[in-house]
């Protein structure tokens, strides 16, 4: 006979226990007595049918002692300290299927109240014993152990349903360190094992304690501790209040896409022709520049001067602050960065990747545009070498690093034709190429900067509501982005209403360009 039989009982014996009790504490503490005795002696109940009079025959046997014992200690009662419970004998016997349910319960449990229920209960230790074994007071020995006896019986028939659907997150990190991904691992490496994942998953919109987040994983809560103590020294989640943990950096869900497009159209609204006509008035004066094009079409040209155009114009306009980095704990400036949404819903933004190409012999950096709204294809960044080689390229027509270049046209980022010649598939811009380039751009967007400003700060003042209070500086940061990251949307607008041509689907909106 399983305990199951019993769970159906157990709203009512807490309703025997108020009408036996003066107080709500003591009926928890006697219906707790009544079915731990039940219990106990279950496996002794030979026939099902008579289980309710043999049951409430337990209760009132129990209720008596109970009362005796309230009777002789009430007038001692304490706020501060809840009296010993009256039965000290072991109550769970590993070898019995009936305590299987109570056992996983058991270990859902924290540890502040697992240790002490599974050192009276399993090792049929006293509360004194207890007390010495933890180097705790008794009474703060009594206190836990009523408290974990009341958590058994409210958990007891409960299994949360969202631990039947685990979460899959996708965590990666922006700033900057040094790292190659292989040698030295990105730092989301340490932290991307599922459980990780599910708990920074649940913890995101407020803290929780250990037992919270075990029942909402389904694991037992010394698993959960054990991964809460690495995101802790990785610096993933914070511990909010005494006991309770928050994550510590923002998951993107499709709540913010949703927001994005159901308001930033209507932010842009009045504005967005005037914006339109002078991304167009700028690619027709910037064309006239003799950069290298790659042989990119007119359309893909105009996305690229238009992006080009607003990464400036943030530069110089946006007073928007973003927050330097802390260090971590790897000596570097970084935070994770997490992401759930399904793609239904496209977020403010520009994805962007950069190779800067510090301290290498070349002089031009890389950069990589990923704009979702307008289906751009994805290449990651260049990195110095494959820099260096196109630069050589660029300025002399040759390369003395074979090896880079071999590995360039294996990445694609150039191509060796029939004829021999090789073909850099990335436009470029000198120094005195993008100067020209950003004063046709300051030309056309200055007049339009103060109106649009102050769509973008009235868009981010909503926006920043959907956010955890404690990111205020990721908030910040990507907030920063907004500015820019509206390019997109005025794009999409001009599309839709027949103003703007749409880049093919091979579309890759990269650019190499001279900083030193």
């Amino acid at each position: 006979m399983t305990n199951e039989i019993l769970e159906a009982y157990i709203d009512k014996v807490y309703g025997y226990a108020i009408n036996h009790t003066f107080s709500y504490d003591e009926a928890d503490e006697l219906s707790q007595e009544i079915l731990f005795t039940a219990v106990k002696q279950l496996p002794k109940l030979k026939d099902e049918s008579k289980l309710e009079p043999w049951l409430w025959r337990i209760a009132a046997n129990v209720t008596k002692s109970f009362r005796r014992y309230m009777g002789k200690q009430r007038a001692m009662y304490s706020y501060n300290s809840i009296q010993e419970p009256i039965y000290e004998d072991e109550y769970f016997n590993d070898s019995e299927k009936i305590y299987d349910s109570l056992r996983t319960k058991i270990a859902m449990m924290s540890a502040l109240y697992r240790d002490i229920i599974v050192l009276h209960y399993y090792d049929g230790l006293s509360v004194e014993q207890i007390s010495e074994r933890l180097n705790v007071p008794k009474g703060t020995v009594t206190w836990r152990l009523y408290e974990a006896r009341k958590k058994l019986k409210r958990e007891f028939n409960e299994m949360n349903e969202t631990a039947l659907y685990p979460k899959k997150l996708n965590i990666g990190i922006y700033g900057s360190g040094d790292y190659d991904g292989k040698r030295i691992p990105f730092p989301e490496a340490y932290i991307n094992d599922a459980l990780s994942q599910n708990i920074l998953y649940y913890c995101y919109e407020a803290p929780l304690g250990i037992e919270d987040i075990s029942k909402l994983c389904g694991v037992p809560a010394y698993f959960i501790e054990e991964r809460m103590d690495n995101l802790l020294k990785r610096e993933a989640v914070i511990e909010a209040v005494k006991g309770k943990y928050q994550t510590n950096f923002i998951i993107f869900t499709d709540k913010y896409g949703m927001f994005c497009e159901e308001n930033t159209e209507k932010f842009l609204l009045p504005i967005a022709d005037r914006l339109v006509n002078a991304i167009l008035n700028i690619a027709d004066e910037a064309s006239l520049i003799d950069f290298y094009k790659a042989e990119k079409n007119e359309t893909e040209l105009l996305y690229l001067y238009g992006i080009l155009a607003f990464k400036y114009a943030s530069w110089k306009y946006c007073t928007l602050q973003f927050p330097d980095f802390d260090v971590k704990y790897d000596g570097n400036r970084w935070n994770y960065i997490g992401y759930m949404e399904t793609g239904k819903y496209k977020r403010v933004g520009i994805g962007e990747q950069n190779c800067g190409n510090f301290g290498s012999r070349g002089t031009y950096s890389h950069t990589c545009y990923n704009m979702s709204l307008l289906n751009t294809n994805w290449r990651t960044m260049m990195y110095d070498y494959y820099i260096n080689v196109c630069e050589d390229l660029i300025t002399t027509g040759k390369t003395e690093d074979i090896d880079s270049l071999s590995n360039a046209i294996n990445e694609g980022y150039i191509i060796r034709r029939d004829n021999g010649e090789f073909f850099i598939t990335t436009p470029a811009f000198n120094k005195e190429q993008i100067s020209e380039f950003y004063e046709i751009a300051d030309k056309h967007l200055a007049p339009l900067m103060q109106e649009y400003s102050s769509i973008v700060d009235n868009f981010i003042r909503d926006y920043k509501k959907l956010f955890p209070k404690h990111l205020s500086n990721d908030v910040d940061r990507f907030c920063q982005g907004v500015f820019a990251g509206m390019y997109p949307n005025i794009m999409i607008y001009g599309q839709k209403n027949g103003l703007l041509p749409k880049p093919t689907d091979s579309f890759v909106c990269d650019v190499l360009i001279q900083q030193k």
